[in-house]
């Protein structure tokens, strides 16, 4: 593993890997390094990062330092200088009258070399052209010839999508592009429409090829001969994207239909001769070749369907539903279109069905209590399906009208001696004591000056709330 970082030369350059030697660099930073023809300015794209060494081809040069202020007043006069060779250069190639176009001028940092960029349809005898600027400038000169790609990534411009050259900014290196691509990709074969400023096909075509050579392969070919749901037919034209066809049926030649390419049946693949002897299938079995494709509604209203049913099995577990935060009195969810406003009202629907449910439940609940007299404590789940499942026993008259009996006592009298219906003496006590003392219970003293309450200790024992139906005492 080597710790490298990435710079580059050009802004529209490649980037090209180096040994910090140790150095911190972070992207943007001038750094001189040291190239095969001499010192060079560079900027940092990537800082430091770790690479398998397998994965480098050569030993890396190495990074001197950061560039200094001294360094960039360096780099300003270099450009000052690209400008004025241009125009020099210009001006020699009118002079000695050569066809040739001179595209851009670079300098090295050192300053011991200019190097000119140009472009040409054939070769150029320019080694005058060569002496008289050597003349002038006193240093090393050095003419390239570049192709029209290279010319278009230098100067740059806008494409006919409206952005800037792909090779002018992000893209590094030309890959070769086809008109096969262009026909595969069902485009017009309009020169103008398929090329590119620099009157090279578009790279672009490049990027889509691979998903379109994958999505041919299943794709069947234009004049095939088909079998649809419909009937037999030939492809007019083929959506490869979209994965559809049309179909031009030997039954409706006037009209064209789409087809998916899973509901056809290629009898023959591409142009020639109708198969001798075919016989078309009945429609019943060429039905059975259309896709039933689920419509957005109806896949929306089947989502809700689970929705529902999956909260009715959580109120059956829980109990209750939980309600979802809200902040401000809306949901936290945010629903927009007729989608939303259906969900919601689905919600609400559900969540009224819902209260309604427990309401009924509350109502069962309070109309046992009132069968059961009210004294009883409310039974838990598990109680009540023991007692819905004991067997209820018959009882004769006699225990009937005893059981009766009983009940009436329990209910009417408050202390012992006193039948059903009987008065109270405490109750008839009651206005007076409510007038002194309005929350204070009826109590007296005994001789030791312990209170003791006037219940007897059967009743105190038996009848409080959730203490059950207890069975009063026999009568003396």
């Amino acid at each position: 593993m080597a710790e490298i970082i990435s710079v580059r030369f050009r802004s529209e350059g490649k980037q090209y890997y180096f040994n910090p030697q140790g150095l911190v660099c972070h992207p943007g930073d001038g750094l001189i390094v040291e190239t095969a023809g001499g010192v060079e300015y560079a900027t940092c794209v990537r800082g430091n990062f770790i690479l398998a060494e397998t994965e480098l081809a050569a030993p890396l040069r190495p990074v001197l330092r950061h560039a200094t202020k001294e360094d960039m007043q360096v780099v300003e006069r270099n450009r000052e200088k690209e400008k004025y060779a241009f125009r020099v250069c210009q001006e020699k190639i009118l002079e000695h009258n050569l066809e040739m176009k001179l595209v851009n001028v670079e300098c090295s940092f050192e300053g011991n070399k200019i190097l000119f960029f140009f472009t040409s349809e054939g070769r150029v005898d320019f080694r005058a052209l060569v002496k008289s600027l050597a003349a002038i400038f006193h240093t090393r000169i050095e003419l390239r010839q570049i192709g029209i790609r290279d010319e278009a990534k230098m100067l740059g411009g806008l494409g006919i999508c409206g952005r800037p050259f792909c090779c002018a900014s992000f893209l590094r290196d030309f890959q070769p592009v086809s008109i096969k691509m262009a026909k595969t990709q069902n485009l017009s074969l309009n020169p103008t429409k398929i090329s590119g400023t620099c009157g090279r096909l578009m790279c672009c075509l490049k990027y889509e090829q691979e998903a379109y050579e994958d999505l041919m392969k299943d794709a069947p070919r234009m004049d095939s001969f088909v079998e649809t749901p419909d009937g037999a037919g030939t492809i007019i034209s083929v959506n490869t994207l979209r994965e559809k066809v049309r179909v031009r049926l030997d039954s409706e030649p006037d009209s064209l239909k789409t087809y998916h390419n899973s509901e056809i049946r290629v009898i023959r693949s591409g142009k020639g001769k109708r198969p001798e002897g075919y016989v078309e299938p009945p429609k019943e079995e060429l039905a059975k070749l259309r896709k039933v494709t689920e419509s957005p509604e109806d896949q929306y209203r089947r989502e809700q369907a689970a929705l529902a049913a999956a909260l009715d099995d959580f109120m059956a577990e829980h109990g209750s539903r939980q309600q979802p935060e809200s902040h401000g009195g809306h949901t936290s969810r945010r629903r927009r279109g007729d989608k939303g406003r259906k969900a919601e009202q689905a919600e609400k629907a559900l969540e009224a069905a819902v209260e309604r449910e427990k309401e009924k439940q509350e109502a069962k609940e309070k109309s046992r209590r009132r069968r059961n007299g009210g004294h009883g404590k409310k039974e838990t789940p598990a109680e009540t399906e023991s007692v819905k499942q004991q067997p209820e026993t018959p009882k004769t008259p006699a225990e009937g009208k005893k059981e009766g009996a009983s009940r009436r006592r329990h209910r009417g009298g408050r202390g012992r001696g006193h039948g059903a219906g009987a008065p109270n003496p405490e109750q008839q006590a009651a206005p007076q004591e409510k007038a002194k003392k309005p929350t204070a219970p009826a109590e007296d003293k005994s001789e030791g000056g312990e209170k003791k309450n006037h219940r007897p200790r059967w009743h105190k024992r038996g009848h409080h709330r959730g203490g059950g139906k207890p069975t009063p005492p026999a009568e003396g």
